[in-house]
């Protein structure tokens, strides 16, 4: 009885293994190759402004430090690692979820200060995103 629960313990504990490379290896990356870019999914609209540089250093709740190049988003509920377009004012990028937020009422997202910049986006504006369907 006591061999069973070893085995499945040690089967558990490869599985958290194998995830966590696989999350390793999705979140690793800087920018994504816009010339074989997944096709879109759906359209929303949503309220998002910037965290801003005071995050600079902090590190999110998916676990990845914000530097001044970093770019992502924080949603509340879609998963670390989701990957999402986001539009603005004829700007489109290719996004990950990389923390939880926002913590600021009227927003549905939080971009980073990097991704804010890109896109030309200041204050709090409404953006379009929508899931980037997977290759």
């Amino acid at each position: 009885m006591r061999s069973r629960l070893a085995q499945r313990e040690i089967a558990l504990a490869g599985v958290a293994l194998l995830a966590a490379v696989v999350s390793l290896a999705v979140t690793s990356g800087k920018r994504e190759d816009t010339s074989n870019l997944p096709e879109p999914t759906g359209s929303y609209t949503a309220r998002a402004g910037s965290s801003g540089p005071q995050v600079f250093g902090k590190r999110t709740a998916c676990g990845k430090v914000i530097r001044p190049d970093t770019e992502g988003i924080a949603h509340p509920v879609l998963p670390c690692g989701a990957r999402i377009y986001v539009s603005y004012r004829g700007k489109h990028a290719l996004v990950q979820v990389i923390d939880r937020g926002p913590y600021v009422p009227g927003r549905e997202f939080d971009l980073t200060d990097a991704l804010a910049r890109r896109l030309g986006l200041r204050g709090v504006q409404v953006i379009s995103w929508s899931y980037a369907r997977a290759g």
